[in-house]
């Protein structure tokens, strides 16, 4: 689905270069605090994983005893939703005045595994690939997840891993004079989210909020099947 952009300037080939000198010299000053920010991630990435390992061991004990009576379960499904980058304010504040479009619908596939950690808490592992159809050509990743399983069934969880995007300028950047291929890029950070899994028979409805390092935003909507 396109979505509507509002031209707010006219802009000529030469102020065009400028702008993109512009915008690729943020680009590089973005990359450099990405950098910074992918340090701080990786710490907290690993307090993560040691939240996990920690969880892990309390329920080592009666783990074993649970698998019996709640076995691991395998999942697999589909969904759709909006993904936007957050870049307009970056944007703006480089070239003021540029019309962008920084989100995008996206539709994809999803499939993991959960394991059972106790009588009600649950670790899992998740794969998904998306589509897009504007600001994004596509995602694609992997996260494990953390949560608890409540009455009916009903899994809640936050989860943290990996994800790529691939960045189609074209699309944010409006003005059809200037061809940004060259600078089309899959940018690739730590993932952070929450969800919620809602039984119905052997499938499920979900919802899930991610970020991408904290800069972009995510929310989808799917459903799935157990087995």
């Amino acid at each position: 689905m396109a979505i509507a952009r509002l031209n707010l300037f006219v802009f000529s080939d030469r102020s065009i270069q400028q702008a993109v000198s512009r915008l690729a010299t943020h680009a590089l000053s973005s990359r450099i605090q990405r950098t910074n920010r992918m340090r701080t991630l990786m710490k907290t990435k690993n307090l993560l994983v040691a939240a996990l390992a920690t969880s892990a061991a309390i329920a080592l004990p009666s783990a074993a005893q649970a698998q019996a009576a709640v076995p691991g379960e395998g999942f697999i499904g589909v969904s759709a939703g909006v993904h936007s980058l957050g870049l307009e304010d970056e944007v703006e504040a480089v070239v003021p005045g540029l019309d962008i479009d920084d989100s995008s619908p996206i539709f994809g596939v999803f499939a993991g595994y959960d394991f059972p950690l106790g009588q009600s808490l649950f670790a899992g592992v998740e794969a998904n690939y998306n589509f897009g159809t504007d600001a994004l050509d596509g995602d694609y990743g992997a996260s494990a997840r953390l949560g608890f399983r409540g009455p009916g069934g009903v899994k809640i969880y936050g989860r943290a891993g990996y994800q790529a995007i691939k960045v189609d300028y074209n699309e944010i950047i409006d003005d059809d004079t200037v061809n940004f291929d060259a600078f089309d890029d899959t940018e690739s950070d730590f993932l952070a989210g929450i969800g919620v899994d809602v039984p119905v028979g052997k499938a499920f409805v979900r919802a899930n909020l991610d970020t991408i390092s904290f800069d972009t935003m995510r929310a989808t909507a799917g459903v799935g099947l157990r087995f």
